[in-house]
Formats: structure tokens, C-alpha cells, sequence
């Protein structure tokens, strides 16, 4: 397709302003060049609106105001669905005030889900939570927190919930028995 445009003068944008009148005549027809021979046509500025090919004698021409909806957008008058109301549960930290750590003596084994006990694992021991969950740490004395998986089961002594693994509880600065916050994330 073939398209020549002649502007008279300079050519460049300027924003719309009620003091200043738009002359009509710097605006001029495209020729545009198709199989149906050369027509004039002036393209629409909305793609949504781009005709499949030039204007005949046959072709109806509406005004913008009445001009169909395109497929694939809304009628302006449709209103958003109402969305569904519920409850947002926001995870909150829990305090424990007696977490430890454990590693030597376990070196070199696997853990409960598998998992080759090393210094640098990264995980956390529970009681009952599946192999894989992820939990949330964070240390109150220095405010490092990190999210880990459950990789073993334990701790077993009592009243005590967690166990963090030797490259966790050095990733925290918590290698020591003592209090940490945590969540499920």
C-alpha cells in the first residue's frame, strides 16, 4: 500500500487549547493507492475502529457517538462485577521462648524427608508439619529472618517446637537455645 501526506509548512504537536482555532484546511485527504483503484479516506485514530479497506459508494457512515461497541471491549455502560466479599488472613508472627538448634552427631546422615544432613542445610525440624512446608524466622536480638522448609522431624524434648538446622540457626545468629518469632507464610 502506497500513502502520500503533504504538509504545508512545519510540521510538529501541540497540546489542545480553547484560545487557539483549529484551521480546517491544514487538514487534506490521503490517497491511498489499493485494487480497487485510488481512493480518498481519512484513517480512523482508533484501531478498533480500522476499516478492512477504502470507501465506496456503498458504505455507510455513522456518527462517532453512534458508532457500535468493538468486540472484545465493554460497553461503557456494564459495571464492574461486585467482588466477593471474604476474610484476608494476614500472617502474624508467633513468639516461641525456647527454639534450639542441632547438627553435630547428625552429619553425613539423611533427615526424616530425605534430605542429606549437612552444616549448610538450610531447614527446620517439626513434630508434624509435612516434609516441605515453609516457615518464616525471625531473630528478635538482631532482627535477621529467613524462610526455611521442614527437612527432618523432631525436636524431641519437651515443650519444645522447633529445631533449626546448623546453617539456618547461622543465617539467623541464633545458635543457641533461646526466643524467636516465626510464621507460616
Amino acid at each position: 500500500m502506497f500513502a502520500a501526506v503533504a504538509v504545508p509548512g512545519s510540521a510538529g504537536s501541540q497540546g489542545p487549547s480553547p484560545d487557539s482555532v483549529i484551521d480546517p484546511n491544514l487538514f487534506r485527504g490521503v490517497e491511498v493507492a489499493s485494487v480497487r483503484g485510488t481512493v480518498t479516506t481519512i484513517p480512523a485514530p482508533d484501531p478498533a475502529y480500522r476499516s478492512d479497506g477504502a470507501l465506496d459508494s456503498s458504505t455507510v457512515l455513522l456518527d462517532p457517538d453512534s458508532l457500535p461497541a468493538p468486540s472484545g471491549r465493554p460497553a461503557d455502560s456494564i459495571a464492574q462485577p461486585e467482588s466477593p466479599r471474604g476474610v484476608v488472613v494476614v500472617p502474624t508472627w508467633r513468639f516461641d521462648g525456647n527454639i534450639s538448634w542441632y547438627g553435630p552427631g547428625f552429619y553425613g546422615k539423611r533427615t526424616a524427608c530425605g534430605q542429606a544432613m549437612t552444616q549448610s542445610l538450610l531447614g527446620v525440624a517439626h513434630r508434624t508439619l509435612p516434609c516441605g512446608t515453609r516457615v518464616t524466622f525471625r531473630n528478635p536480638a538482631n532482627g535477621r529472618t529467613i524462610t526455611v522448609p521442614v527437612v527432618d522431624r523432631g525436636p524431641y524434648v519437651s515443650g519444645r517446637q522447633w529445631d533449626l538446622t546448623a546453617g539456618t540457626c547461622a543465617a539467623l545468629g541464633h545458635c543457641y537455645t533461646g526466643t524467636i518469632y516465626w510464621k507460616l507464610p
